[in-house]
């Protein structure tokens, strides 16, 4: 069974976002990120991870989605077996986001189980997915 370790939040002010969710929450931050790409705060209750992202680069944020979005952006799954589950999202019509996992070099042997290695797909009502079989940082 696949498990929720990780949703994306696009914001425009990564800090107050950030902010809100370790004080009133008491998330703790377990990494970050700044590069072409996004801006980014990654804070984990130890179960599961929240992303706060400002995408500064407009295939990277998605065509559904543009840099200046804010709201949830993608569900990451932490999946067993990568291959099958591929199977499964192709099976759904779920496709590969290929613009943004080529950017992200991301389509990658998706047996090698790193942490926070996830492939891209399309899902529904306009919100991206994620999987990893390694999962991410931060979360169990």
């Amino acid at each position: 069974m696949a498990k929720i370790k990780h949703i994306a939040l696009a914001t425009q002010n990564v800090e107050e976002t950030a902010n809100f969710y370790k004080q009133v929450f008491d998330l703790e931050e377990v990494g970050s990120v700044d590069n072409e790409n996004a801006e980014g705060r990654y804070l984990s209750d130890g179960n599961i991870n929240l992303a706060i992202l400002h995408f500064k680069n407009e295939i990277i944020a998605g065509q559904e989605f543009s840099t200046s979005y804010s709201g949830i952006h993608h569900i990451g799954f932490q999946v067993e077996n990568a291959s099958e589950m591929q199977s499964k999202l192709k099976n759904a019509n779920s496709m590969p986001r290929e613009d943004i996992n080529t950017l992200l070099h991301s389509s990658m042997d998706v047996e090698s189980g790193g942490r926070n290695v996830e492939l891209k797909y399309t899902g529904p009502d306009g919100i991206m997915i994620d999987i990893s079989q390694g999962g991410w940082i931060g979360a169990d």
